[in-house]
């Protein structure tokens, strides 16, 4: 690796950051909406997965009710 001095190394990284694309406010609202379906919709399956393991695990201990 180069040995950069700090005052190339700072232009380098302010060129570098010139290049960057940042996403527009439809997108973001966009992904962010899409988020948070994902993460209740993950939420929503492990519960009903720790639920039906819970049940599974009372029948076979014969917890159950």
């Amino acid at each position: 690796m180069a040995n950069l001095k700090p005052v190339e190394f700072f232009k380098q990284v302010r060129a570098e950051a010139k290049k960057v694309t940042w996403p527009s406010r439809k997108e973001t609202t966009v992904s962010t909406i899409a988020v948070f379906i994902m993460v209740f919709l993950a939420a929503v399956f492990l519960f009903l997965s720790d639920q039906i393991i819970a049940v599974v695990i009372r029948f076979i201990l014969g917890f159950g009710s």
